[in-house]
């Protein structure tokens, strides 16, 4: 896999609730470069279920309008990853997070993991915050991402409403 595991425990409970997609990036343009590409996905909730696994409620653009989709995340012996079945992706790892303001994450495929990498980073509320994309930049240095995407907060308030 290329993306290290760097989180050693993840608290399910405390990542529950509402985010937000503040910021994306991938190792090919094609898995994000317009409103209907594969990966461009917006995150809305988080939901941990009672067996430790992860909902993640997201919206993305499918014949011309916003639809909401369920993704279950099967948890792994490590805390921080889950097994996922989500077009060609089938591994989803928690990068960091503080609970509170925001968590970064990546889904790739493990079987052909430099093809199809995307990250995210998702945050509590709508305010900018440069510490935290920073931040989320120098998670990414070690990556094979060459595509990133940043949303201001009216964007992300547009992003895809149903």
């Amino acid at each position: 896999a290329t993306v290290p595991l760097t989180m050693d425990g993840l608290d399910l409970q405390k990542v529950a609730g509402m985010w937000h997609s503040m910021a994306m990036a991938a190792s090919d343009i094609s898995l994000l470069d317009s409103e209907t590409a594969p990966l461009r996905v917006y995150v809305q909730e988080l939901r941990p279920t009672p067996r430790d696994n992860l909902e993640i409620i997201l919206r993305k653009w499918e014949d011309n309008r916003c639809v909401e989709k369920k993704v279950l995340a099967e948890k792994t012996e490590c805390a921080a990853k889950f097994n996922i079945n989500y077009l060609d992706e089938n591994e989803l790892i928690v990068l960091d997070t503080d609970y509170e303001n925001y968590l970064f994450f990546c889904l790739e495929n493990a079987d052909a993991p430099d093809q199809n990498l995307v990250c995210q980073c998702l945050t509590r509320t709508l305010k900018a915050d440069n510490e935290v994309m920073e931040k989320f930049d120098r998670a990414l240095q070690t990556l094979p991402v060459h595509v990133r995407l940043f949303f201001d907060p009216t964007q992300v308030a547009e992003q895809c409403r149903i």
